[in-house]
């Protein structure tokens, strides 16, 4: 049974811009415009027309060079945004307005300062004029989740009977549950003339749950998710995408679709976004952050070392990572030291290692992280004699990067490039003989630690 499709419609452009701190000028749009595209989103919202004339520029541009995807632009209810939103789009192979209109009572009253009359009426006219212009028009109710519901369904089916072809239900404030959510979603589908139009779903992160929201408002009905790379936006950021996607993608059982997303753009899409706003991604970040498939304890080590499978869910090349990583800390253990040395060129028998190992330690509480060239200092201050390997092949540290290292003698030191872990989901195939030489799983176990 063929998996039902779920559309990736990506505001990093718009929402994602809103951040403080991530705006673009109209290269660096149309630069992050064509890796969404390498990357297999079905929409692209590119911008907020009437908001400048940079941002004019920037929807014109993306529309007539990103061909594949659809194209947005966002729009208020009002003649003078929708008219400027066509102009910008109207050279777009597959052009979308994007029409909304706050409906909660605390927007109409303090915000906009109309009736839930005016509101209703404003929205049927806002999409009968976007639908004039372009066949494929957008509607958000904004604030949906602190909007009545009854009211919140009569503008809904007031603007599906105006020609709205998708309707998005926001979750403006990041303020509602994914429980919660979902019935709502489900409300949605009683709409009359649901059938013919595609339900989205906008969440924001500001209970940290946009994601979950995202994810039940598919179970619930929704076939299309607003989301931005790298999660940024408003306040506390929109859904991420990479983290939609690869939830669908690692548990199908539970979410029992997909999307068109080539994920092995996911990584080079977050760099990028990273490089041209300047602001880095979170180290702990799920799928893209630098931590994600990095590996400290020795414990995780040791089982990343056997079988990736024990302590990595997906493979980092499944998400564009280049590979896994072994950092070696105060608790890291004797399996990843032994792993790296030889790595560098030298192998130790169990005394050595111990021995070393108890040195490591002691050094890896002062400085973190420990580097090749501190761990080469440490197999050679004490005359260690451990069986050298030779190099695999001739290149070696440069004499100044070698004395900026710490060897004060600027002597080159000898160095294997890292060797690349398995990264499939089957057992590791290391050259080291740590697991034939200790034949009990237990004990095993306890020595890699």
């Amino acid at each position: 049974m063929a998996k039902e499709r779920i559309r990736i419609f990506d505001t990093t452009l718009r929402d994602g811009e809103q951040s403080p701190g991530c705006s673009m000028n109209v290269q660096e749009k149309l630069r992050m415009a064509h890796q969404l595209d390498r990357l297999g989103v079905d929409v692209i919202e590119a911008g907020f027309p009437i908001a400048s004339e940079g941002d004019f520029e920037a929807v014109q541009a993306i529309a007539a060079v990103v061909r594949r995807p659809v194209v947005a632009g966002l729009a208020r209810a009002c003649p003078g945004d929708i008219q400027r939103a066509w102009q910008a789009l109207k050279g777009a192979a597959h052009p979308r307005i994007h029409v909304f209109l706050a409906t909660s009572d605390i927007h109409l009253k303090h915000k906009l300062r109309i009736s839930r009359q005016q509101c209703l009426a404003q929205a049927e006219e806002a999409v009968r004029l976007a639908k004039s212009l372009c066949d494929d028009v957008e509607f958000s109710p904004e604030d949906a989740t602190r909007t009545d519901p009854e009211f919140l369904l009569q503008v809904l089916a007031a603007v599906v009977a105006a020609g709205a072809t998708t309707l998005n239900i926001p979750d403006t404030v990041g303020y509602t549950t994914p429980e919660e959510f979902g019935e709502l979603i489900r409300a949605v589908g009683r709409v009359p003339g649901i059938e013919k139009v595609t339900i989205s779903a906008h969440c924001h992160n500001d209970l940290g749950m946009a994601v979950a929201n995202s994810l039940a408002a598919v179970a619930a009905g929704a076939r299309q998710v607003e989301c931005t790379i790298n999660g940024i936006g408003e306040r506390a950021g929109n859904a991420s995408l990479e983290e939609v996607v690869m939830a669908m993608r690692v548990r199908p059982d539970r979410h029992p679709c997909d999307t068109a997303v080539i994920s092995e753009q996911l990584y080079p899409a977050s760099q990028l976004l990273s490089e041209i706003t300047g602001i880095a991604v979170q180290p702990n970040k799920a799928i893209t952050g630098r931590n994600a498939f990095a590996h400290e304890a020795g414990i995780h080590q040791d089982g990343v070392l056997k079988n990736p499978l024990t302590y990595e869910i997906m493979t980092p090349k499944s998400v564009g990572v280049p590979d896994s990583t072994l950092v070696l800390g105060k608790h890291s253990g004797r399996h990843a030291l032994s792993l790296r040395c030889e790595q560098l060129g030298y192998r130790f028998d169990r005394r050595e290692l111990d021995e070393l190992y108890r040195r490591f330690v002691v050094l890896a509480d002062r400085v973190k992280h420990v580097k090749d060239y501190q761990l080469l200092e440490l197999v050679r201050e004490d005359g260690m004699t451990c069986q050298r390997i030779p190099p695999a092949s001739a290149e070696t540290v440069p004499m100044a990067l070698a004395a900026a290292a710490g060897n004060s003698h600027g002597q080159p030191y000898p160095k294997r490039f890292p060797l690349p872990l398995s990264t499939d989901f089957q057992p590791a195939q290391l050259s080291l003989n740590s697991m034939a030489a200790h034949p009990g799983d237990q004990e095993d176990y306890l020595w890699g630690v």
